[in-house]
């Protein structure tokens, strides 16, 4: 089955949000559709020169979530801002995903129709899992991760769907901090509506963390809901020496609105390393 929304007037709705969140965008765009065998992928290209970054959203996000982190990194890299496939955005599946194999499938073709050989790849929860999982399975087509909270280290169970909700309160916070939550907050509710038709996400192992030959810088939040952080790290560290992690002080699973100048630093990092 493929992902949709609920209804039509759902997606209209969500369309509108979506083209209205695109006026944030701050440096000039080219939206392209991109071929895979999993459907054309809508992604917004800024920057003409320099080494290729590609930006993976979190669950229910679009390449629009990246809009804080762009100009600075676009001043100097060809940044590609993805709509994830099967997920709620302008992307449209037309072939069912049935595990993260698929995704790296489709992370492969992506790189092909953006005439890349490889790329740095950052990715936010969903997106982080994504990126780790095509540098597991072909190596050769990452240069660096940038990994920011990602899944697929523990069980997701009730406390994130506890965080998750308590969550939804901050994205009306009136506070100028929380200008980033309110200019995504129609996308964010607008996507409530669509029925996203995947697996459940993998679990890493061992054999697959080693098989990581490029560098990963993972971003953990001190106060995640979807796994310890510090397990995490002894995990990695134990396991592969180009896993570096950094655990951010008093943050959660909603890393990048908390720290959006550490998250856009470290992608730069990665991007020149």
């Amino acid at each position: 089955m493929l992902g949709k929304f609920k209804d039509q007037r759902a997606e209209d709705a969500y369309s509108a949000a979506y083209d209205e969140v695109a006026t944030s965008w701050p440096v000039p765009v080219r939206d392209l559709d991109v071929g895979t065998r999993y459907g054309p992928t809508r992604v917004r290209n800024s920057g003409d020169a320099g080494p290729p970054v590609v930006l993976l959203p979190g669950g229910m996000g679009t390449s629009l979530s990246w809009f804080p982190h762009v100009a600075e990194l676009a001043a100097g890299h060809r940044v590609y801002a993805v709509d994830t496939i099967g997920e709620p955005g302008r992307s449209r599946q037309t072939r069912p995903i049935t595990g993260d194999g698929d995704y790296a499938d489709w992370l492969g073709d992506l790189l092909d129709g953006l005439g890349h050989d490889r790329a740095v790849l950052a990715g936010v929860s969903t997106g982080g899992r994504h990126a780790l999982t095509l540098a597991m399975r072909a190596s050769s087509r990452v240069a660096a991760v940038v990994a920011i909270e990602p899944s697929g280290f523990a069980v997701i169970g009730s406390s994130f769907i506890r965080w998750s909700l308590r969550e939804i309160v901050r994205w009306f916070d009136p506070r100028p901090g929380a200008a980033v939550r309110r200019t995504l907050r129609p996308l964010l509710f607008g996507a409530l509506k669509y029925r996203a038709q995947l697996p459940p996400p993998h679990l890493f192992t061992d054999d697959e963390l080693r098989a990581v030959t490029v560098p990963v810088r993972l971003l953990l939040a001190e106060r995640s809901v979807i796994h310890s952080a510090r397990d995490v790290e002894q995990r990695v560290r134990a396991l592969n020496p180009l896993f570096d992690v950094e655990v951010v002080p008093r943050t959660t699973h909603a890393l990048p609105p908390q720290r959006p100048e550490l998250v856009t630093a470290r992608i730069l990092t990665a991007a020149v390393g």
